[in-house]
């Protein structure tokens, strides 16, 4: 094997292990691979080897990539996620060209995606991004505004609400219990916690995540801008 292979191997069976020490049925948790600043080559070997759900949070670089995996025979069954903070000017492109955005932060964001989902596909999936230690600086909703911002979905016929992401403090586990806490306080809980990352991902699966988002223990550590 080479070393995508062997990290891509490594990566389902450490999810593996951690549903099977949390009670969980296998394939409970979703693998989305954070691709962004990886190179379309290792994303096409990456899908050859069964993976599906690629995380992107450059609107620009991930239309580039759409664009060149297309030819690929697995391009139609490939899920996009966009995973990034969402600029105004951005909200167009990713409601055309993802079937999943992971963080809604703002009642405006939302809107305009709604606006902008074209007729002819399906609904929008979308979570609601919570900031639940309250970092200056970071994305995401205090939790206090969590059910005023679930509430305004009910007008949003082109998005369905599915559930949260968070991105707790650095070596903060006990964000992703809170997190889920939050979700089980709805009325209605959500189906869908995009928790945790290459470093954390089991203690977010132990708390109930349902996707993981995983990206230097998959490809390595990212190309930085510029580089080759």
């Amino acid at each position: 094997m080479n070393s995508l292979q062997e990290c891509f191997s490594t990566v389902k069976n450490r999810i593996e292990r951690a549903s099977h020490a949390a009670g969980r049925p296998d394939g409970s948790v979703v693998l989305v691979a954070v691709s962004k600043r990886q190179t379309v080559e290792a994303m096409a070997q990456l899908a050859s080897l069964g993976q599906r759900d690629f995380g992107e949070s450059y609107l620009q670089e991930a239309l580039d990539k759409q664009a060149k995996l297309a030819a690929q025979p697995d391009a139609a069954s490939l899920v996009w996620h966009f995973i990034g903070p969402i600029q105004s000017n951005k909200t167009r492109g990713i409601a055309e060209n993802f079937s999943w955005v992971h963080s809604v932060d703002r009642p405006k964001i939302a809107q305009r995606l709604n606006d902008q989902r074209p007729i002819e596909l399906p609904p929008l999936n979308v979570l609601i991004e919570v900031n639940i230690d309250g970092e200056a600086g970071k994305s995401g909703i205090t939790p206090e505004q969590l059910p005023q911002m679930v509430g305004i979905f009910r007008n949003l016929s082109r998005l369905k609400l599915m559930g949260l992401m968070v991105i707790p403090a650095p070596g903060s586990f006990d964000g992703f219990r809170r997190l889920a806490a939050l979700n089980a306080s709805l009325e209605s809980p959500l189906p869908v916690l995009s928790m945790g990352m290459s470093d954390d991902f089991e203690a977010a699966i132990a708390a109930g995540s349902t996707h993981v988002r995983v990206g230097s223990a998959l490809f390595g550590p990212r190309r930085q801008e510029g580089e080759s």
